[in-house]
């Protein structure tokens, strides 16, 4: 895992069953689009993550192709169903390979 990639997420710690419930995911990431040149005039190689998903439970809530467009740092805010009590799992992909993680759980009240 490269050091500058850090997720952070926020997922409330209990919800009623059945409640809709907002998450806030963001990633610190540079995001190079493989567009802008160096010092030099050689091309930076593009590193961004290209896709985000978000299960529950082993379900998925959601999953997001990125382009290279995106902003530095992508944060994403969704709604999300729950259930019964669990664990949200997060994970972010990047260009080279690497895959980041995170899981939050939450209770039913």
């Amino acid at each position: 895992m490269a050091s500058d990639s850090k997720p952070r997420v926020k997922v409330p710690k209990s919800a009623s069953a059945g409640e809709v419930v907002t998450i806030k995911a963001l990633i610190s990431h540079k995001m190079e689009s493989g567009q802008r040149k160096d010092a030099d005039g050689k091309l930076i190689p593009r590193s961004i993550i290209n896709r985000f998903t978000c299960d529950l439970n082993g379900q998925n809530v959601v999953d997001v192709a990125i382009d290279p467009a995106v902003s530095t740092n992508p944060y994403f805010e969704f709604d999300a169903k729950v259930d019964a009590a669990g664990e949200f799992k997060f994970t972010w992909y990047d260009d080279d390979g690497d895959v980041y993680e995170d899981t939050q759980t939450i209770e039913i009240a």
